[in-house]
């Protein structure tokens, strides 16, 4: 398979094929997949932390204002879930067009940690 695919699977399933492409054979020594398979595993743990914020965050206004905050929240995180739809397919875009598309904070980190 060449980089440049297996680089987008490191994304499809979140972390689980960062972690997967990390260790199998040949791909755990190709530094463009390395790249890629960091940068999936600190985006989809970064999520996963932001969710977990804004979910704590969405049932206290709920509860404080009776739901009615609650309820803008809940519309609130849709767009975010859109948002990171439309990032998550971009970044797998750029994998499959065998660029480096570095995120913000998380793509030095990954460069790092790949060798790069």
């Amino acid at each position: 398979m060449a980089s440049n695919v297996a680089g987008l699977l490191t994304y499809v399933l979140g972390f689980i094929t960062g972690i997967i492409f990390l260790v199998i054979e040949p791909y755990k020594d190709d530094k463009f997949v390395r790249f890629h398979a960091f940068q999936s595993i600190f985006f989809n743990v970064a999520i996963i932390v932001f969710w977990i914020a804004f979910s704590i965050l969405s049932t206290i206004l709920g509860m404080i204002s009776f739901g009615v905050l609650g309820i803008l929240m809940a519309l609130l995180g849709l767009v975010f879930a859109l948002a990171i739809l439309g990032f998550w397919i971009f970044l797998m875009y750029k994998a499959y067009n065998n660029e480096r598309f570095m995120i913000p904070y998380i793509g030095p980190l990954a460069a790092k940690q790949a060798g790069l």
